[in-house]
């Protein structure tokens, strides 16, 4: 494997460049240059400072001719001048001069015809083991002839001056579509790496004719493929860690004409109140070769999973293969079952509903959810929210390019479609417990296996959807929220107050929507 030089990478003068060392090497030069400590497991814990989630607002894309008309420009991205960019980059470059800086090389998109190279410029060992992990790992001869389609520099010890940089703080997260290249600035939170590289991926791979996911996926013992859509938080890579199904991937898809590929190679999954009783897939994947972020770590070792106390938004890494029914490589069939995942803090959202075609389209674009806790920064409760295609922020194009991709794989493949609740039930976030993840794998399981395709279902008026009136290992009382208010005028009150905020998100959102899909979404009240 060749070694590269700075000047190789873009940068001036001389510096050590150590490229895709050993997951032992990382993780021993992390510890001695300080960055984190070993737990009593193996796995290696940082404290990411003062950034512990994705700062969205720090997210900007370059603004030039070749994109400017296939980016949804707005709120959620941000453009930034060609010039603007050049000026930051050259600065980031000067300051990485003559620090000794870890190269990664990794793939994202396990499909062959779909895969991009990227190259990771990395001022943190810790973080350069992190994309070691969460990218697909090049064969030996593949490194051989790596050519990287997209660089990417990160350097979080490089501040940004928001009145000289125009951007607004000191953190900032540029993509530069048309010439493939991604700085990652001020902020040391690993989760901003992931989340560029799948905002990358997600503008190249419809151009491929391929729509691009925020979703887990697992594979049964017959070849059936599930994909979960969800926001962090949401239990995508919970439920798809299931001990009687194979792991395809536990965050982002591609589903192309030939079925369902990981674009990555490794988990990032959420580890408050961690339990191996609850999650014993994901316990165990946390051993050597993971990191953990924000984790608090006792004076012997011991990660505690209940400690919040720095972020509810506490971490864990770790490749695919960590989890024991792991497809490798990550590719599956067409999927046979959807599922949209939803923490609903209301309370009133049934536990599971069966979709038509376009409740499904009509719940794809709303994306609601309530953001958990730390997910990301300024998100201290959950918060009720519409991100369309359940993670706008990682999407750059219109919403009706991925819809639209959506509607043909559902007319093609037939796939069943449920909505289901991980969220609360019977009363709003804080005054009951949340759903118990025995009864959602339970409902999960009966969704994909087809044990709901035949039972009776009663329709709710409330959000216009299908509840069924049984479902294996599930006590039946528990499929309509209604049953398990205590006082019927609050959930009248609850249940009014979100069917309104949906119709109300939707006619400001998407106005031009054809009108089978607005009805097949909450209604007006009378």
């Amino acid at each position: 494997m060749k070694e590269l030089r700075p000047l190789d990478l873009g940068i001036a003068g001389k510096g050590i460049v150590h490229r895709n060392l050993a997951v032992p090497k990382l993780v021993l030069m992390a510890i001695e240059r300080g960055e984190g400590v070993l737990t009593e497991t193996g796995a290696l814990n940082v404290i990411t400072g003062k950034y512990t989630g994705r700062s969205p607002k720090d997210k900007f894309i370059v603004d030039t001719p070749a994109v400017h008309d296939d980016i949804a420009w707005g709120d959620v991205n941000l453009p930034i001048s060609k010039a603007r960019y050049d000026a930051i980059k050259a600065k980031v470059l000067a300051y990485l001069q003559g620090r000794e800086l870890f190269v990664n090389d990794g793939f994202a998109g396990a499909d062959p015809k779909y895969t991009e190279a990227f190259r990771v410029v990395n001022e943190y060992a810790s973080q350069n083991l992190f994309m070691h992990q969460l990218l697909i790992r090049p064969s030996a001869e593949a490194l051989e002839d790596f050519k990287p389609d997209f660089m990417v520099y990160c350097a979080p010890g490089f501040q940004c001056i928001p009145e000289v940089d125009g951007v607004h703080s000191e953190c900032a997260i540029l993509l530069n579509l048309e010439e493939k290249e991604i700085l990652i600035l001020g902020n040391q939170y690993s989760g901003e790496m992931k989340k560029a590289v799948f905002t990358a991926m997600n503008y190249v791979l419809p151009k491929n004719g391929v729509l691009s996911m925020h979703c887990s996926a697992n594979l049964g013992p017959d070849g059936d493929t599930a994909v979960f859509f969800g926001l962090s938080g949401t239990g995508k890579t919970t439920l798809s860690a299931d001990p009687n199904r194979a792991l395809i991937g536990d965050d982002e898809h591609g589903w192309s004409d030939d079925g369902v590929f990981n674009i990555e190679g490794g988990c990032y999954a959420k580890c408050i109140g961690l339990k191996r009783s609850r999650e014993p897939e994901i316990f165990d994947a946390i051993r050597f070769g993971s990191l953990l972020e924000n984790v608090i770590v006792s004076d012997e070792g011991h990660p505690d999973y209940e400690d919040g106390s720095l972020t509810e938004n506490t971490r864990a890494s770790y490749p695919v293969d960590f989890i024991p029914s792991a497809v490798i490589p990550g590719v599956g069939g067409q999927p046979t079952t959807v599922i949209f995942l939803t923490a609903d803090a209301f309370g009133v959202l049934p536990p599971i509903s069966k979709l038509s075609r376009s409740a499904a389209m009509y719940h794809f674009v709303s994306g609601y959810t309530s953001k958990l806790a730390g997910t990301e920064r300024g998100i201290v409760e959950p918060t009720t929210t519409f991100s369309t295609l359940f993670g706008e922020p990682f999407f750059p194009m219109p919403a009706s390019v991925y819809a639209e991709m959506l509607g043909k794989k559902l007319d093609e493949t037939g796939a069943n479609v449920f909505l289901v609740n991980t969220g609360w039930c019977g009363g709003k976030a804080g005054t009951v417990p949340r759903l118990s993840l025995k009864y959602t794998r339970a409902m999960v399981t009966a969704a994909i296996n087809g044990d709901l395709n035949g039972v009776p279902y009663k329709h709710e008026p409330y959000f216009n959807l299908e509840i069924p009136t049984s479902c294996p290992g599930v006590p039946a009382k528990i499929l309509d929220p209604r049953n398990l208010w205590a006082d019927e005028d609050a959930y009248e009150a609850a249940a009014e107050q979100l069917s309104r905020a949906f119709y109300e998100n939707f006619e400001k959102k998407y106005p031009d929507m054809p009108e089978e899909i607005k009805a097949a979404g909450p209604q007006p009240t009378k």
